[in-house]
């Protein structure tokens, strides 16, 4: 069952984002990583409308964020990935929220393929993130809004 998290979860929800990072974003550095670690739980976190999913021994398997009208975040723990969590979590963003665009690290070639098989398609590219960071951001849409 999706649901949202309080912010006594935040704490998980940071080891998981820690852990998924570390498991799919390999040009990062360990600098990096300690860069955005702090952003992530004291401001992108609350910038965002958190859900997350609970795997079979009830532990935090996997979170969304979501803005406006568009997937800010979605990280799987390393051990629960390719469970389905994380489809389901997309699934609920774009047929109960109703948000078709995501924007995906480029060289996270594992994330990027994920949203390619759900329909989404690139219709945009910045050369560097948000933080002015040489790591190019990839934006994508769902075009055909019915498919996931």
């Amino acid at each position: 069952m999706i649901e949202q998290p309080d912010t006594q979860d935040y704490d998980e929800l940071l080891r998981i984002w820690e852990l998924a990072v570390r498991s799919t974003h390999h040009f990062l550095t360990e600098n990096d990583i300690l860069f955005y670690k702090p952003l992530v739980r004291d401001e992108y976190f609350q910038a965002v409308e958190l859900y997350m999913l609970r795997g079979s021994t009830g532990r935090i398997a996997a979170f969304l964020g979501l803005s406006e009208d568009n997937i800010e975040m979605l990280f799987v723990h390393p051990d629960e990935q390719g469970r389905g969590y994380g489809k389901c979590l997309i699934d609920f963003a774009v047929h109960e929220k109703r948000i078709y665009k995501v924007d995906v690290n480029e060289q996270n070639e594992k994330a990027f393929h994920f949203y390619q098989n759900r329909g989404f398609e690139v219709v945009g590219r910045d050369a560097v993130d948000g933080m002015g960071k040489p790591f190019p951001i990839l934006h994508m849409q769902l075009s055909d809004k019915k498919s996931v």
